[in-house]
This record gives C-alpha cells, sequence and structure tokens, in this order.
C-alpha cells in the first residue's frame, strides 16, 4: 500500500502546481541534494521496481499489445535520450507500457518503469500533448523522487506511531482527546509527505519542459490537454478553503497559469505528428473496452474521425475500423479498411512530402496485415502469403520486436519448425529478458515432440515472471523427459541450483523486511 501510495503521489494527473519558473539552462537537468537518497539504493530500487511490474503484468488490465509497447518505448525512450543526465544520477533503464483504464493518467513506478492509462493515449490530440505528460513522468524517475519519497516516510511512520501511543493515554481521561491526539498525528505526517510530493512535482516540471524543448515538442500543446483534463474530470473542482492545505488534487487552472508562465520564455515550435502516434490510438481505443457497446463506442468514432480533413486523422480512424474487424471475426473487411488506410497515406503524385520512415506506420500496418493474414479461418494459401510478407517485414524493420516475434509464430504456424527454433534460440540469446521468446520456443518444442527442451525453455519464462517455484518444478519435468541428453542434464543440474540460490536469497531478504 505504501509504495501504490507514492505511486500515485507521483501521477502526472494530480500533480501539485508549480512555483514560477526562472530562465535556466535547458541543456541541465536539476540536481537537488537530499539526504533520503541513501536511503534506497538503485539496486533496491530497480528490484521494487520489477516486482510491482510483476504485479501489474498478472492484471487483466494491463495492456499487453506489441504494438502500444513498442510505440511506447521507442516514443519515450527517444524522449529521454534528448537531454543529457535525463537518466538521472542511476543511469535508468526506461520502460514504458500501458494499462487498460479510461482515467487521464500515467504514473512513474521505482526504477524506471512508466505507464500510461489507455483513456491517456486516446484522449491525448497531438503527440507534443503525449510528450508533455511522458516527460513529466520522466522528470520523477530521473530526480528520484520516488527513492527520497520512501526515505521521507521512514522518518514520517514513527510519528503516527507516537500518536497512536499518546492516544491510548489520553484515552483514560478523554476519547475526544484521544482522537484529537491521534488526528493531529496523522496530519502532520500527511502534511509533510504533501510538501515533498509538491516540490518533487516543480522538479518534474523542469526536466519535462526541457525535454519538450529540446525535442522539439509544442509546448503549448500540454495547456490544450489540461484544460480538457479540467472538463472532463470532476476532481478538479474548486476544494472548501479548509481542505487545500492538506490536498493532493490541487487546482488545475493554477497549474495552467504556471505552465503559461514558463511558455512565454520558450520559442514556438511546431512539430508534425507521426502516423504511428495516429494508428497507435486507434488501436488502444479498440482494446480499451472489449465490450460490445465499447466497441459499438469505437466504431462511431471512428466514422466520425474519417469525417476529419487530416489524411492521418483518417488513416487513423480506417486503421481502427479494421483492427475492429479483425477483433469480430470480419476478415474480409479487416482487410478492405486496411487497404484503405495504406491507400490514404499513400504519396500524392506531385504534393511535396517531408514524411521520413521514422514513425510513417509502415511497420504498424505491416503488423496488422500479418495478423489478418494468421486470423483463424484463413485459408493455407494466405498463411504463405503470410510467410513471404513476414520475411520481408523483418528485413525492413529489423528492430521491431513485434514483427520479430510476428516473424516467429508465422513460422511456427506454416510449420516451418527447425527455422522457427534456430531463429528464436538466437533471438533469446539476444533478448533476455522478453518472456514471449521463450513461450514461443517451447511451443516450437512442444511441436517438435522434443519435450525435455519445451520444459526448459518454460522454465525461462517462469523465471522472467518472478515464479521461481514454478521454474524449478519445470526443469525437474525436463530432468526426467524421456529425450532428455547428458548435456541438457548439466544445463539443469546448474540452471535449478541457481534458482534454489536465488529462491534463498530472497526468503532471506523477506525475513529481514
Amino acid at each position: 500500500m505504501t509504495v501504490l501510495a507514492i505511486c500515485t503521489s507521483a501521477a502526472f494527473a494530480i500533480a501539485a502546481p508549480a512555483e514560477p519558473l526562472q530562465k535556466s539552462d535547458s541543456t541541465r537537468l536539476p540536481t537537488l541534494g537530499d539526504t533520503a537518497r541513501g536511503d534506497l539504493s538503485p539496486v533496491v530500487e530497480r528490484k521494487l521496481g520489477e516486482e510491482i511490474m510483476r504485479d501489474i503484468r498478472r492484471d487483466r488490465d494491463y495492456l499487453d499489445d506489441e504494438v502500444i509497447s513498442e510505440y511506447l518505448n521507442n516514443f519515450g525512450n527517444a524522449l529521454v535520450t534528448v537531454v543529457p543526465g535525463a537518466r538521472g544520477e542511476t543511469n535508468a533503464d526506461f520502460q514504458f507500457f500501458a494499462v487498460r483504464d479510461a482515467a487521464l493518467n500515467a504514473f512513474a513506478l521505482p526504477g524506471g518503469f512508466i505507464g500510461a492509462h489507455s483513456g491517456l493515449i486516446i484522449a491525448a490530440q497531438t503527440e507534443s500533448e503525449l510528450a508533455g505528460v511522458m516527460s513529466h513522468e520522466i522528470g520523477h524517475v530521473s530526480q528520484r523522487h520516488i527513492a527520497r519519497m520512501l526515505g521521507q516516510q521512514k522518518q514520517d511512520v514513527l510519528l503516527p506511531l507516537a500518536a497512536m501511543i499518546l492516544a491510548a493515554l489520553a484515552a483514560k481521561a478523554s476519547s475526544d482527546a484521544a482522537m484529537g491526539v491521534l488526528m493531529g498525528g496523522q496530519g502532520l505526517a500527511i502534511q509533510r509527505q504533501l510538501n515533498f510530493s509538491r516540490d518533487a512535482e516543480r522538479e518534474a516540471d523542469r526536466v519535462g519542459f526541457q525535454i519538450m524543448e529540446k525535442g522539439g515538442y509544442d509546448t503549448t500543446g500540454i495547456v490544450a490537454f489540461f484544460r480538457r483534463l479540467q472538463s472532463a474530470s470532476k476532481l478538479y473542482g474548486e476544494l472548501p478553503a479548509g481542505l487545500s492545505n492538506l490536498s493532493s488534487h490541487p487546482l488545475t487552472q493554477e497549474r495552467i497559469t504556471d505552465m503559461q508562465a514558463r511558455i512565454r520564455e520558450m520559442p514556438k515550435k511546431q512539430r508534425v505528428d507521426s502516423l504511428d502516434f495516429h494508428l497507435v490510438r486507434a488501436r488502444t481505443r479498440v482494446l480499451q473496452d472489449p465490450s460490445e457497446q465499447g466497441r459499438r463506442e469505437a466504431k462511431t468514432a471512428f466514422e466520425t474521425q474519417l469525417k476529419e480533413p487530416h489524411r492521418q486523422q483518417q488513416a487513423g480512424a480506417q486503421y481502427g475500423l479494421a483492427y475492429l474487424a479483425l477483433r469480430q471475426g470480419d476478415l474480409a473487411g479487416a482487410q478492405g479498411w486496411l487497404d484503405k488506410a495504406r491507400a490514404t497515406m499513400k504519396p500524392r503524385e506531385g504534393v511535396f512530402s517531408t514524411a521520413s520512415n521514422v514513425g510513417d506506420g509502415a511497420s504498424i500496418f505491416a503488423g496488422l496485415s500479418l495478423e489478418i493474414k494468421m486470423a483463424q479461418g484463413q485459408p493455407p494459401e494466405v498463411l504463405q502469403q503470410a510467410v513471404h510478407e513476414a520475411e520481408q517485414a523483418r528485413q525492413r524493420f529489423p528492430l521491431s520486436r513485434a514483427i520479430a516475434h510476428q516473424y516467429a509464430e508465422v513460422l511456427v504456424a506454416a510449420g516451418k519448425l527447425d527455422e522457427a527454433a534456430r531463429f528464436l534460440r538466437d533471438q533469446a540469446q539476444q533478448y533476455r529478458e522478453e518472456p514471449k521468446l521463450h513461450d514461443l520456443l517451447a511451443k516450437t518444442y512442444a511441436k517438435q515432440g522434443r519435450i525435455a527442451l519445451q520444459h526448459m525453455a518454460l522454465a525461462e519464462s517462469y523465471v522472467l515472471a518472478g515464479a521461481l517455484p514454478a521454474a524449478v518444478d519445470q526443469l525437474n519435468l525436463a530432468r526426467k523427459a524421456g529425450d532428455v541428453s547428458f548435456y541438457d542434464q548439466a544445463v539443469i543440474d546448474a540452471r535449478e541450483r541457481e534458482l534454489q540460490a536465488r529462491q534463498k536469497a530472497e526468503k532471506e531478504e523477506e525475513k529481514e523486511r
């Protein structure tokens, strides 16, 4: 609960108003000293974040969609690289992800994990607006606000405890006096935490604006986003004066005013949105609410968007309708809308275009085409077309993890198991932290009848999921398999000893906590 409270206080949508900012060097990030930083080491901070992420990934509202994940990570890490020092003193390895939630919010977790609500992605009208939110969260991570807040809470935990002891003594004289003492101790602790949170928001604001400015994004977009946020959420209404001093939900108008003051010091910039942004927004809209009512609302939104004059908006709507049709089993309709989306963005003869291959939607279009061809109900000849398309896509987009996974899936579906196994083994060596690679490898081995290797691959997937006992069980199954080799036995024994040592260390850490 402590971690959840801290992560919530670092959320962008409930950030405290920042004080007026003096013009600063946009190439340097603030480095503020704080004795609390020593209370949570970078290693422990990262480990804590990984533990939280394991729980989040098991949640049904975790958006485990590779297209959305790849876009957010490419987009977020591009923001991180534009300002030297944005990774902070811990050189944080940032990871971005999405959760299914209609609220307009984003949040930072310990160790560099940043989550975005699906509602936020859909509500952002421009990529600059999304950049403003994500840059703010990057600021929280780079300044180690969570580590500092944990340190602060270690001090404040004594206040409620002392108040309870005093309340127990005061209860002998008066129950009213006891309640007053208890509330007083809690109030002081809460006030300290909120004051610290406001300082953190000021730092995150500075970092966020520096990232936006250096990245060439339009800083005025974030003000437009806040105005929509103000209209959409009742959380930002006027609060009674007596509650304002303990409120972690400050007035949005104050924050807008402060941002406008910052923007006046910055040159006006125009940045064209990537097509990827509009396609990912459409895909997120389809996935946010899988109910029949949600699908009807998504279709209505796309049909309205088709009337927009901008080609990117139209292509985004067409892609959304294609993906929606695929999810409903209408394969012909899905292919038809995808063809229209590609045609909409096809360069027009005689029209000058400054579009580049970065963020032009090509990899996302290719991925949806493969999804359609691999869908259940397609004839065998279509699956063979998918193999050819997947090979071309992998060569054209060698850095795309989504395409790499689809390529492996196509090979397995087409029965090219030896080729799939070789590819997946090579990928698993290069990208050790991707559970899907091990799952696909286990699936491939199962189809080949290689039972020992199947269980060994599943063991690695369980390790990445944090389920060490289940991983050890898989290794035991691999050891008992009829096709296990002498070499496999040696690998299994070594891996089992390693995992048992990790289990022992984790149990000792748990006792210390």
